[in-house]
């Protein structure tokens, strides 16, 4: 039975969209049919329909509540309206219906009806995707100044400022672990939005526990829930953060281990401690790079990254510094230009694209000019012949083509010149002739052909 409870409750997600589908229907075609009444029948036999198919919604959502371990405090309101949509059905159904069992109803206008049909559906939804996707999901992508404007909660990422100087008089609480969980995880656990009734805010709170008892035992990290749910699989239902989440760095899972293992400390300084300065270098202002371009932009959405990565995709931070980031097909070898949009949310954020192993063709150099920041670009092992290459001269950031094991011929080479910052093309088994070109542009492009031989040395001659 409690397999079957389960069960049900999980389907609660997908059969929740079938009686607003009929909520919307209903409401469309009684706003079409406002003159004539002409369908009056229908639209009755509709809105019934979604009482019925709302009823079993609310059903299996009180189920989920009861088996995914839900606090009521997250879904009371959504319930409750639920609850209230479903009455609110069967209301416009007997109002409509030619033969009404509540007459008196026909004294409201059916505009009323219909109009508060409408805010209990979209406010109901809307606690129900915040519950699934977390608070704000809609607003996440839009700007702080947005999210307040809408009443949203905005928890500002707080930097880890270290260096050579200052790391050893550092806080080790306040300056690291404090920003370090503010940034990954407060956006869930706060005053406002405390799943499993756990704040992480403050460090008074977060020794408190949540609904499940204490998360930090002191000096002991394997059983201190606060760490042992970050190295627990991803896929593990208890993981945190959630895999859709950004999730914390091996650097900072061992700094968090580090804390706890010295007693959570809050006032002590890392010198104090006698912490190893290697723990903290992931910290520290990276040298000058001279790859990516020089400019600053916002993270890419969590949520984009995310749903790119469920896609197949691989996507990385090219440093823990840098917003900037790396895509990779390696494991989605089907990926074609049609497949393209997948990346739209984070286009100006990619430096590193590894298109190598796929089915892209000519066709993608157009899709590529929308790359403003594209650095380094891998279309190796794929049908490329050329053709329309010389659209990326538009990059003026792009450094690295590789086009090894293509059908790249002698004819585009020269179009190669007019790229701004190219410094090298690699060319090994393609159809380009290496004694006719070695290098472009003053020799600024060194285009590589690949085929390397080893000079012999005296011990290659010795027999052992």
């Amino acid at each position: 039975m409690d397999i079957l409870k389960q069960f049900l409750g999980r389907l609660h997600p997908i059969l929740v969209h079938l009686p607003i589908g009929f909520i919307i229907l209903g409401l469309l075609l009684q706003w079409y049919d406002r003159k004539i009444r002409a369908h009056s029948k229908i639209i009755a036999l509709i809105f019934l329909w979604a009482g019925i198919l709302s009823a079993f919604a609310c059903v299996t959502g009180y189920l989920q509540y009861l088996g995914e371990g839900y606090a009521f405090d997250t879904v009371k309101w959504h319930l409750w309206l639920g609850i209230t949509t479903t009455i609110f059905c069967f209301l416009m159904y007997s109002k409509i219906s030619e033969k009404p069992i509540l007459v008196f109803l026909k004294k409201f206008p059916i505009l009323l009806f219909s109009s508060l049909l409408f805010v209990l559906i979209s406010f109901t939804g809307h606690l129900g995707g915040d519950i699934t996707h977390g608070k704000g999901y809609l607003l996440e992508p839009f700007p702080n100044s947005v999210k307040s404007f809408f009443g949203h909660e905005i928890f500002e990422e707080k930097p880890i400022v270290l260096n050579e100087e200052n790391w050893e008089n550092s806080l080790f609480y306040e300056d690291v672990i404090h920003p370090l969980i503010n940034n990954k995880c407060v956006s869930c656990h706060n005053p406002k939005k405390s799943k499993g009734e756990l704040k992480l805010h403050s460090l008074e709170d977060m020794l408190v526990g949540g609904e499940n008892g204490e998360i930090i035992v002191e000096n002991n990290p394997s059983e201190s829930p606060l760490y042992s749910r970050l190295i627990l699989s991803k896929d593990d239902e208890d993981h945190m953060p959630p895999k859709e989440k950004t999730q914390l760095t091996k650097e900072e899972i061992t700094l968090i281990k580090t804390w706890i293992l010295h007693g959570n400390p809050s006032n002590k300084t890392i010198g104090h401690l006698g912490l190893q300065k290697e723990l903290f270098l992931s910290f520290f202002p990276q040298k000058e790079n001279k790859i990516y371009p020089d400019t600053t932009i916002a993270a890419a959405p969590s949520d984009s990254i995310a749903h790119i990565k469920m896609f197949g995709l691989h996507v990385q931070q090219i440093s823990n510094v840098s917003t900037f980031l790396s895509v990779s097909s390696i494991n989605k070898p089907s990926f074609s230009n049609s497949d393209f949009e997948i990346l739209n949310p984070i286009l100006k954020h990619i430096v590193v694209l590894d298109l190598g192993g796929t089915q892209v063709t000519d066709d993608i150099f157009d899709k590529l000019t929308s790359l403003p920041h594209l650095t380094t670009l891998k279309l190796d092992d794929t049908s490329i012949t050329g053709d329309g290459i010389e659209l990326l001269s538009q990059l003026k950031y792009l450094k690295s083509i590789n086009l090894t094991h293509t059908d790249f011929g002698d004819s585009f080479i020269p179009l190669l010149k007019e790229f701004k910052a190219l410094e090298k093309v690699y060319l090994y088994n393609t159809k380009a002739n290496p004694k006719d070109w070695q290098r472009l542009k003053e020799n600024q492009t060194v285009l590589d052909y690949g085929n390397y031989e080893l000079p012999k040395i005296a011990a290659d001659s010795i027999i052992y």
